[in-house]
């Protein structure tokens, strides 16, 4: 024997007077737990495992057999392996022509790995040998009569067993012997047969092994039904078949026949009269033939009938004739929509070269806005002003991939995607065709639908689009796509880059104020049973109706509050039973609305130390931003409170950096900030405010609280700063301009780079609001401070020299000098 299988003559890990341990080749087993006192044949292709094999042959023909806990690993380490196994006899080898073996091996005794040695070719193990409680008593009597019947019937039910091996089963006396070579042949995971292994009492290991035959014998029932309802439901379809055939047979000898003759002939007329594509033509005919050739009772004949119908319901080439008229397209939009110039002026671009080109691939447009801007129906009114159908399809909520490209024709029920059933309701193959929501679609297992309209909404592909349920390309590059969508950011980015993308901002009160003069009063009137010459809304109630009662983007709050004045008059009507003439004035609003729902910012009364009016957009608007500083003995902190965003609080930071720089200019002191502290509020302060327009309104607060200078209560003012006291451009002008003309502010500080976007701004407020241009914060400083007369803000001083650290070095100083001077 080699001297590994010797005993250890070191007994490291043993007590002294206990029996030393072997080592043993390690065989992992995958799939395959073997058991004590049974022969199983294993092939063996892992080299190491190969290795082992040899090993043990080269000896006494003995190793160790554990199963793997994962039997997907190729390349096992030892935590992969279970402890507990069988010493088992190696009977025969046999080296096969792939390279891999079989081995015939006969478990001996139960064992436990003690510990593994190293071994870079296999695996070698010390062994434990596992001790059996093997005292019988009547329990063991009566589990071994159990479990002998519960065997029997498992053998009965499971072909795999036969005859010979239930008589050598059931003869065998020895109740140790008896459990495992039942455990083997039964059709256990991994996991159940590692259990019984483990198992050291007799009656326990008995018991357990009883329980899961059981369990097999109630599997085995349950297939044993399914195969037998599964047979039953062939032998139906046999016979539903056979009757069929019998009925065609009666049909045809009664002459009943002729009627699915007659609807065969005309299906034909109709593929002949459709203008199809090629490759669509081809189809519709194959699948014509099969249908003549099946029952009409059958229910494939249905599905092919469905298919062709499909087919031939489509617009191939059925297109309405566009209105090419500029002028007429462009009044129609104008009536139908005020405002939203941007839209407007693409649609017009499109219909212009168009009608010099003739052909154009359809534009893919994606508006993008708050909820009530009127997105959907501008969509409805291209559709009016091109003479073209119109159909929407709302993306809200679509998960499914085959919502847009069908499913195919296999399922049972299936039909094609949504672009395919709403073109076959549109009756024409030039729509234009409004995808409502695109950016509310969401993904989960059934694919990702926002995926599938990469190849819709691209116009060097839609021209062959496949849906899988028609299986054939069809051109859509001639339909004009509408995308509407609420925000940009859940949009995935290929998507996105497929369209053309229009912002359309909230209304301004000046355009909600005319939407509501020009369309929802007069709609509302006339839903409401009422007649436009007796009912009447003067401007400013209107105007109080959209500054007290909404705070909206849109106009569908707005509308909704008209509608419910016009209620309430249409029940005054009913009642009284006359019709006279009714003006709704902004004092009657309360009566009609009850108490106002929301304020608007108003500008101060009279000049206050470091309170500062801002201006700052919303979806709603613009609105007025009151900015508070005050000064406190401390120790130089900055406190920020009014619900402020990451970048507000960072702007407050380089407008308290840019006071700090301008110190000595200021008259203030050189430590000034050690000695107090700054504390800035935004009202109001449950509402979240963010950007970086406050600079120079956070910066003018504090510095008017540091020299006690009150500021002009009728100026506003946006803008971002540096921190050099530059002023950088900012965003929603227009809006910020309005919210000051209607807070009754007379003057806007704005940044010069916005210049640009004065033009936007309505001729009628720009009479009314002055706007000061400043590019630098010490312009916006004696703008907006208080000053007496004959008073300058900033010290007349010598032109500035920056201190560098680097020139005085280099004159010799050292560096202490230089920090202390």
């Amino acid at each position: 024997m080699h001297s590994d299988m010797l005993n250890l003559s070191k007994k490291e890990d043993n007590d002294f007077g206990k029996e030393p341990r072997l080592l043993y080749p390690l065989l992992p087993l995958r799939d395959v737990v073997v058991f004590p006192n049974v022969v199983v044949p294993l092939f063996v292709g892992r080299e190491k495992s190969i290795k082992a094999l040899e090993y043990a042959m080269s000896l006494q023909k003995e190793i160790f057999l554990s199963a793997q806990k994962d039997a997907k690993i190729d390349y096992p380490s030892n935590d992969d392996i279970y402890l507990h196994g069988t010493l088992s006899t190696v009977l025969q080898l046999l080296k096969l022509p792939d390279g891999t073996v079989k081995a015939l091996i006969e478990g001996k005794e139960r064992g436990k790995i003690a510990r593994f040695k190293e071994q870079e070719d296999f695996f070698l193990v010390e062994v434990d040998k596992v001790e059996t409680n093997n005292k019988t008593n009547l329990e063991t009597k009566a589990l071994i009569r159990s479990l002998n019947l519960n065997f029997i019937e498992y053998a009965k039910l499971n072909n795999k067993i036969g005859a010979e091996i239930i008589a050598q089963v059931t003869s065998i006396e020895d109740p140790l012997r008896l459990a495992d070579t039942i455990a083997g042949h039964l059709a256990l995971g991994v996991s159940d047969k590692q259990e019984i292994l483990e198992t050291k009492n007799l009656n326990l290991r008995l018991e357990r092994l009883f329980e899961k035959i059981g369990n097999e014998i109630d599997i085995l029932r349950l297939e044993q039904r399914l195969r037998k309802r599964v047979k039953k439901q062939m032998e139906k379809t046999q016979k539903d078949y056979y009757l069929n055939e019998q009925m065609r047979a009666i049909h045809k000898e009664m002459g009943t026949q002729d009627d699915f003759k007659a609807e065969l002939a005309e299906l034909e007329k109709a593929i002949k009269r459709k203008r199809l594509s090629k490759e669509a033509y081809v189809r519709a005919n194959q699948e014509y033939k099969k249908l003549k050739l099946m029952s009409p009772m059958s229910a494939e004949a249905t599905v092919v009938r469905n298919y062709i119908d499909w087919i031939l319901s489509l617009p191939w080439y059925k297109k309405t004739k566009d209105k090419l008229n500029i002028e007429e397209a462009e009044k129609i939009l104008h009536n139908d929509h005020f405002g939203l110039e941007k839209p407007k002026e693409r649609i017009l671009e499109y219909l212009s070269v168009q009608s010099l080109t003739k052909k154009l691939r359809g534009p893919i447009l994606c508006l993008v806005g708050p909820p009530g801007v009127g997105k959907t129906s501008l969509a409805k009114s291209v559709a009016n002003a091109t003479s073209r159908n119109f159909v929407r399809l709302s993306l809200g909520g679509v998960r499914d991939e085959a919502e847009i490209r069908g499913h195919r024709r296999t399922y049972i029920g299936a039909l094609p995607g949504k672009i395919i059933q709403f073109l076959k309701k549109a009756r024409s193959n030039n729509p234009v065709f409004c995808l409502d929501e695109v950016d509310k679609m969401s993904t989960d297992f059934r694919g990702d639908p926002s995926s599938a309209l990469l190849e819709v909404l691209d116009p060097e592909q839609n021209s062959a689009f496949n849906d899988h349920y028609l299986d054939l390309d069809y051109d859509l590059s001639d339909i004009f796509f509408i995308t509407t969508a609420n925000s940009l950011h859940s949009i995935p980015a290929p998507l996105k880059d497929r369209m053309e993308i229009i912002q359309l901002p909230g209304y301004t009160e000046l355009e909600k104020l005319e939407i509501a003069k020009q369309f929802l009063v007069k709609k509302q009137i006339t839903l409401n049973g009422l007649k436009i010459e007796n009912i009447s809304f003067t401007e400013k109630a209107i105007l109080k109706i959209i500054r007290h009662y909404t705070r909206e983007a849109g106009v569908r709050n707005l509308e909704r509050e008209i509608s419910a004045i016009c209620r309430k008059l249409a029940r005054k009507v009913a009642t009284e039973g006359k019709y006279e003439k009714i003006a709704v004035k902004a004092q009657s609003i309360r009566t009609y609305l009850g108490v106002t729902k929301f304020n608007y910012g108003r500008a101060e009364e009279k000049d206050t130390v470091g309170l500062t009016t801002g201006l700052a957009w919303t979806e709603a608007g613009g609105e007025l931003l009151q900015t508070e500083a005050t000064i406190m003995p401390g120790k130089g902190s900055l406190s920020l409170t009014g619900k402020l965003g990451e970048v507000m609080q960072e702007s407050a930071q380089a407008a308290l950096s840019y006071v700090r720089s301008k110190a000595r200019q200021l008259q203030l002191p050189d430590n000034f900030y050690r000695l107090i502290d700054i504390h800035v509020h935004v009202p109001e302060g449950a509402i979240p405010k963010d950007g970086p327009s406050a600079g120079i309104t956070l910066a003018t607060s504090i510095v008017s609280a540091l020299i006690q200078k009150p500021v002009h209560c009728n100026i506003a003012m946006t803008g971002e700063i540096t921190l050099r006291g530059r002023i950088l451009a900012i965003g929603g002008l227009k809006e910020k301009i309005i919210a000051a003309h209607r807070g009754g502010v007379n003057k806007v500080l704005i940044p010069f780079e916005n210049k640009k976007d004065v033009g936007d701004i309505p001729k009628k407020i720009l009479k009314k609001v002055e706007i000061i241009l400043v590019s630098n914060m010490d312009e916006v400083l004696r703008e907006a401070l208080v000053l007496e007369e004959g008073e300058t803000l900033f010290l007349e001083q010598k032109e500035y020299q920056p201190f560098c650290i680097q020139d005085h070095l280099k004159k010799g100083s050292t560096t202490s000098e230089v920090i202390a001077h």
